[in-house]
């Protein structure tokens, strides 16, 4: 199984589907121990989840083998100045500390436009050369389109990217960017392979935003339950399904909801994915959902 851990709800209210908030403490503590249990080594976080770094040094298990993802923060400009590159040193050692950690196992860059911005290449040197210091193995960047893939391969090598994909964005497996990654060498970390629970919900439930997919939705649940699948199932299993991702970022809000990921069933009876593939930004984006 390639399941990885986000850690997003540690830190901050997270998710259409998450009615309880931010994970307790305690809980976390739990979490971490189902994941060590089930051989999960990936954790993700970001010095932009809240708190979420603090609470997951706070409760990471001595002598752990944990591999720790984290990523930079925002810069937000249309030039990126040398100023701009030590303060991504500071708050990424800012984010050791809080993790309470000597080095971790990725840094990303957080926001893509910040390293093709004017001069965004100073970011990409400051994550090199953090990594030839050892306090990082791999560097690479989060990223949401095709095109911002396209431009990251031109411009720099990595060596990480975090990017969505699901049962309805298959964006970028049907334009053949996850191949040109794995090709590169890229390790593919894969988020929002639930479409942040939208994949799980009752059509009926949905808020108005979601008008346009609800029967899209619909149809997709009824055809898996044809075939006995459940939706958790089919959301892990296509994307697991996919020899170019390494690792599904899978966040939780329980460790029940953990221990039903790694007992989750995979592989899936013959299922036909590629028919609800969909195309809108609006749905696929979860930035661009509206809270009404």
């Amino acid at each position: 199984m390639k399941l990885g851990l986000g850690t997003v709800q540690f830190g901050v209210n997270y998710g259409i589907s998450n009615p309880d908030g931010q994970t307790a403490g305690e809980e976390v503590t739990e979490i971490l121990a189902v994941a060590q249990r089930n051989g999960i080594r990936v954790i993700d976080t970001a010095a932009l989840y809240g708190s979420s770094e603090e609470v997951l040094g706070n409760a990471l298990p001595t002598g752990n083998q944990f591999k720790l993802v984290t990523k930079t923060v925002r810069f937000d400009t249309d030039t990126i100045t040398s100023a701009d590159a030590s303060l991504l040193e500071q708050a990424f050692v800012s984010s050791l500390q809080k993790l309470r950690c000597p080095s971790v196992y990725g840094l990303m860059v957080h926001n893509v436009a910040d390293v093709l911005a004017h001069g965004g290449g100073r970011l990409m040197d400051r994550l090199t050369a953090l990594k030839q210091r050892g306090l990082v193995t791999k560097i690479g960047v989060s990223v949401y389109t095709a095109e911002q893939i396209e431009m990251v391969l031109e411009l720099f090598e990595i060596d990480l990217i975090q990017l969505p994909i699901n049962v309805f964005d298959q964006r970028l497996l049907q334009g053949g960017q996850l191949a040109k990654l794995k090709a590169a060498g890229v390790e593919i970390h894969a988020r929002s392979a639930f479409l942040q629970g939208l994949l799980l919900m009752e059509p009926s439930t949905l808020p108005p935003h979601f008008d346009t997919v609800k029967l899209h939705l619909k149809r997709y649940q009824e055809q898996l339950a044809q075939c006995g699948v459940t939706p958790v199932q089919a959301a892990l299993g296509f994307v697991a399904g996919l020899d170019e991702i390494d690792v599904i970022i899978c966040g939780v809000n329980n460790h029940q909801q953990l221990e039903e990921l790694c007992t989750t069933t995979i592989p899936l009876p013959a299922f036909d994915f590629h028919d609800f593939a969909i195309n809108d930004d609006l749905i696929l984006n979860p930035s661009k959902w509206q809270d009404n």
